[in-house]
């Protein structure tokens, strides 16, 4: 009798096991699921087993061309992007910068947009005929250089993905003890030797995770590349016109290039993990730093280059606003203003602003809940099964939004589960893709949070899933709402994923936008563009509000 007791205890279940292998369920049906289905079809056909898709990939010149192409641009935008962005955060955290709120406002803002709405901007200031293409060659007789291809690339992205950097850093420099740095000055190491020699090695791991990111995400996009690379073609174009050719059905040729996709950004990661191992420690800053005021010329450079790099990166955006109010011809913007754009907007895909937020709403709340879960069992409870969930929550982390579509569709356009189509694959997609952010804010101030206070409440009679949600959710709630707002932002501007599983039940602001940029609707597509503008803007502020925090840093 003892021994069969003995036995119940040792397989007791607790409603955190339930929760475990729930969310495992998902990640199975949702991810794992899908990417077995896209490695089969790549390597299975007509029952047979078969590479011939991949040696076709590594054949052609073309297609290895692109793969250098990606590598080129990405590791040339995540240079540039570090060069502006750790200055940027160490003048923002050092001095006071006049109307610094508004600054970090903009920059979150040049981030958050889609890329592809970037170059969809620039392609307006500096394209063949635009604004200032046509104004220097009228005032100079000088023809500037063509924006299209690397060259545009490279400006897009790196104007774009900088704030990252910035956001990152910022956080970093908000945990060194200020003491750090004074004892560094009164050892003769000050100014630009003691940035280099004392800041950078303390912000060298944030600076490796923010590195990844950006990179990760320059060599995923794809919308850019579309609109302005021309004839210089990336990774991502590949993979979205493999699947989605002319011809149409050679779907193992796409899922063969996206398992191609999954391979190189997986030793990528881990190449940056193994590197960043190297750089762990922790930092607790006592004395936090404290902001000086500068004076003289030092002052008014440090103002100079916060604010012009800020409106450089932000400008398109502005000009992309103005023109939403322009009389329109297709491409053309004609003399005089006018709501003609914003009404041919809510006339032709109307749908696309509700979708937005009904589809995005759906997304927000499920990766809220999940989220919250998975860092509670990934800290409190960090077992084999639960080191597995954690894992398995940073895979969309490092996959190409195009690949997750696709592994989507090939899994779910079949009976028993047909998906494909409907709003809940989107809602579905856009979970997997943008959880990751949420996690990993909810996981930072999980671990600040002592167990002794959940252990408190239950020694009270509080249940164990009670205590958590009512003791310990609301201590996480800044960490839970700095993930939800990244996460939310990135929803509402999703594309490389989205714009593989929409239809026109399910268009969202950002595909409306890229639809009509591609038909050359210019003034529609400024009126969506400047709706979503304003929907990001209203985001950040009533996070500000709730948080009541005047900065935003991950």
């Amino acid at each position: 009798m003892t021994t069969m007791k003995a036995e119940k205890k040792t397989f007791k279940w607790d409603v955190w096991k339930v929760i475990s292998l729930s969310v495992l369920a998902i990640y199975a049906l949702f991810l794992i699921y899908p990417l077995i289905k896209l490695l089969l079809q790549a390597v299975i056909v007509d029952g047979q087993f078969t590479l011939e898709y991949f040696q076709q990939f590594f054949s052609k010149n073309y297609y290895i061309t692109t793969i250098f192409n990606s590598f080129s641009v990405s590791i040339c935008a995540t240079l540039v992007t570090l060069v502006i962005g750790i200055p940027l955060a160490y003048f923002y955290q050092m001095f006071e910068i006049k109307g610094k709120t508004l600054l970090q406002i903009i920059i979150i803002l040049c981030s958050m947009s889609a890329p592809f709405i970037g170059a969809y901007s620039w392609i307006l200031l500096l394209g063949r005929n635009g604004l200032i293409t046509a104004g220097i060659k009228d005032l100079f007789g000088i023809r500037l250089p063509s924006i299209y291809g690397f060259n545009g690339i490279l400006l897009v992205l790196s104007l774009q993905l900088f704030p990252l950097v910035f956001l990152y850093v910022s956080g970093a420099l908000k945990n060194i003890d200020n003491s750090l740095l004074e004892a560094a000055e009164n050892m003769g190491c000050s100014g630009v030797k003691r940035f280099f020699k004392v800041v950078i090695p303390l912000c060298m791991p944030t600076i490796l995770a923010a590195t990844l990111l950006v990179f990760m995400r320059a060599f995923a996009d794809f919308g850019t590349p579309l609109l302005i690379g021309e004839g210089y073609k990336t990774f991502p174009v590949i993979i979205y016109n493999a699947y989605f050719s002319e011809a149409g059905t050679n779907h193992s040729f796409g899922a063969a290039v996206s398992v191609i996709a999954i391979l190189i950004t997986a030793v990528i990661f881990l190449g940056q993990r193994f590197i960043n191992s190297k750089f762990q420690f922790t930092m607790n800053a006592l004395h936090p730093i404290e902001r000086k005021q500068l004076h003289g010329w030092k002052n008014i450079v440090v103002n100079l280059y916060c604010w012009i790099v800020v409106m450089i990166s932000f400008a398109p955006q502005i000009y992309v606003m103005y023109t939403s109010f322009q009389k329109t011809s297709g491409k053309l913007f004609m003399p005089g203003y006018s709501l003609d754009s914003y009404k041919t907007a809510f006339e032709n895909m109307g749908r696309a602003i509700p979708n937005t937020f009904l589809i995005g709403g759906a997304a927000l709340i499920i990766v809220i809940i999940l989220a919250v879960l998975i860092a509670y069992l990934a800290v409190r409870r960090n077992n084999f099964l639960n080191k597995i969930i954690d894992t398995l929550s940073m895979v969309p982390y490092i996959i190409p939004g195009s690949v997750v579509g696709i592994a989507l569709v090939i899994a779910f356009n079949k009976r028993p589960l047909v998906l494909t189509g409907t709003a809940a694959i989107m809602v579905i997609a856009l979970v997997i893709r943008r959880i990751p952010y949420t996690i990993r804010s909810s996981v930072a101030v999980l671990q600040q949070i002592p167990m002794s206070v959940e252990e408190a409440a239950i020694s009270l009679g509080s249940s164990k899933l009670s205590a958590f949600f009512k003791i310990t959710v609301p201590m996480m709630a800044n960490g839970i709402l700095s993930g939800a707002i990244l996460s939310w932002i990135t929803i509402i501007t999703e594309l490389s994923t989205a714009i593989i599983l929409y239809n026109l039940n399910t268009i969202t602001l950002t595909l409306a936008i890229y639809v009509n940029v591609s038909r050359g609707s210019y003034g529609i597509a400024a009126a969506y563009a400047t709706i979503l503008t304003c929907t990001t803007i209203i985001s950040l502020l009533l996070f500000m509000k709730v948080s009541k925090s005047k900065e935003i840093t991950f």
